[in-house]
């Protein structure tokens, strides 16, 4: 440093110093007491988290010295050590600039400071938040919240002469309006509750941390309410959270979650241009020859994408069906497939919700599909229907129907019925292009079904059981014969059979076939389903 620029850093105006003073008041090393609460519930402070996610040289934050609105019943003195930016730490910056380092896209994020005030929602950072939010929507800017909190907070009494309920608030308004317009990725380590999980039950993706707490009302509105005492992990804990679906992503630690958060991001950053895949040719054995033999699709995905690309949604949810974000040369994509170790892969009302929202996702974003199918059909029976199954399953035709992003279907095995006909996008030439490995079955319904239901008069006839079961499989044989893949490539009803290692190369191809998805000045659809 030259001596006059020593000289000017010593020579400090008396009000840029008083701004230089508040500002101090922000940093995480001036309250020591803090940060030592986070670091003993294994935790790290917000501004560490945001810090962590953000590219360290293109970030800005606003409104960083404002105060908790109460004056009324605290000193400034003790506002400004207490309550640092209100307790919502809000920034506007790059992610993953190392990636994209071309193509940096900027992000809003909004995290609130557990430290301040458990959290909650203020006058002030409502304003705050207000205004950040809007600044999202006109500069249509990926937007990150880390939601841990309490909800509102009764404490702010500055204004109770002109605020009596404060539900003209527009904050979540506003929040919900950028539901399309730009992805929408919530973050959570610990408790959150009322306002704040009213926030973060809109985002597109919830990433979570395993010692979490998610529900609409905290311990005191519940006793409030009358409802009982209860500690705060006794309300939704991730156990009940990510299997019923709320949470899509359970991760370790806070760690994980920003690095889980910069993951999904990444898939609406574009492409990369380098990648590295698995030795094609080990598709050829991964669905065994005999035909009912079970097997883990989530090997073939590990195949077909690039390496390191998964990103797996609600895995605990819906387990029939299998939903990641996934690169296959460097391009980003949807990935759905059955999953045939529960219920053989027949498709229930929880993996019709699940597919449903998931193409709602990437159709948003222009974001193609490819789906892996080996499914029965639809799950049958009474209990079945105890779920509404009928609303939930015609879900994935009016979704995936309406989507205008390429969809390319893969039959790995089953292709039975309605429900392999919704999962190649309500029908099996609405797809893109439909083909099947050489393992591949078809039928209007299960084979054994239409044995039984078309043949049972035939079948009751024999009288002999050993002389019955014989002509039951003699049958089965033969429609298992005719609705081989290579009989359905015949008649056109799909589009080839093809080598298993060949699977990329089809789904490249049939991306660069596509015509590039056109320059967007708002939403493509009005929103995205938060179910």
């Amino acid at each position: 440093m030259s001596d006059k620029k020593s000289e000017d850093a010593k020579n400090i105006r008396a009000d840029l110093a008083e701004v230089n003073s508040r500002h101090e008041f922000t940093k995480d090393e001036v309250r020591p007491d803090a940060v030592a609460k986070r670091r003993k519930t294994g935790q790290r402070t917000i501004r560490e988290n945001i810090d962590d996610l953000l590219d360290p040289d293109d970030c800005i934050e606003y409104g960083s010295l404002i105060l908790a609105g109460q004056r009324r019943r605290t000193s400034m003195e003790q506002l400004i050590k207490r309550t640092p930016a209100d307790g919502l730490v809000t920034r506007i910056g790059s992610v993953n600039g190392k990636l994209f380092e071309r193509s940096r896209t900027r992000c809003m994020v909004m995290g609130y400071d557990y430290t301040v005030l458990a959290g909650t929602q203020g006058f002030f950072n409502h304003k705050k938040k207000d205004r950040m939010l809007k600044i999202a929507y006109d500069q249509k800017l990926p937007t990150v919240l880390f939601s841990e909190g309490g909800g509102g907070r009764p404490g702010d009494v500055d204004f109770q002469d002109s605020v009596v309920a404060g539900l003209d608030v527009m904050s979540f308004a506003y929040f919900a309006r950028l539901s399309g317009l730009v992805p929408m990725v919530g973050v959570l380590s610990g408790y959150c509750f009322a306002g704040n999980a009213a926030l973060l039950g809109q985002c597109d993706v919830i990433i979570a941390t395993k010692n979490s707490n998610l529900g609409m009302a905290g311990p005191a509105m519940i006793e409030g309410g009358g409802l009982g005492v209860f500690k705060p992990t006794q309300i939704g804990p991730m156990s009940i959270q990510s299997p019923n679906g709320v949470v899509d992503i359970v991760v370790e630690d806070d760690i994980e979650a920003v690095q889980t958060a910069k993951k999904y991001l990444s898939y609406f950053q574009g492409s990369l241009p380098e990648w590295e895949c698995e030795d094609q040719t080990q598709l050829r054995d991964l669905v065994p020859e005999r035909r009912r033999r079970s097997y883990d699709v989530r090997k073939i995905i590990n195949v077909i994408a690039d390496k390191g690309s998964i990103l797996e949604l609600r895995r605990e949810f819906g387990i029939g069906i299998v939903t990641a974000l996934v690169r296959i040369e460097g391009q980003p994509f949807g990935l759905i497939a059955n999953n045939v170790t529960h219920l053989g892969g027949a498709v229930d009302a929880d993996g019709a919700d699940k597919v449903s929202r998931f193409i709602q996702i990437c159709d948003a974003f222009d974001i193609p599909v490819t789906v892996l199918i080996d499914t029965p059909g639809f799950m049958v029976g009474p209990e079945a229907e105890k779920t509404a199954q009928v609303r939930h399953f015609c879900r994935i035709f009016t979704n995936a129907v309406n989507a205008t992003i390429p969809i390319f279907s893969v039959v790995l095995r089953k292709g039975y019925g309605l429900g392999s006909q919704a999962m190649a996008g309500g029908s099996f030439h609405i797809s893109n292009f439909i083909v099947s490995w050489p393992t591949g079955e078809f039928g209007g319904m299960g084979l054994e079904g239409a044995v039984r239901l078309g043949f049972r008069k035939e079948l009751e006839a024999i009288e002999d059981p050993e002389k019955r079961a014989k002509r039951y499989d003699e049958l089965v044989a033969m429609h298992y014969e005719y609705g081989k893949a290579i009989n359905m490539a015949a008649v056109l009803e799909i589009d080839d059979v093809i080598d298993p290692a060949d699977t990329r190369h089809w789904i490249m191809s049939g991306l660069r076939s596509q015509p590039k998805p056109p320059e967007r000045t708002g939403k493509k659809r009005p929103n995205i389903d938060c179910w």
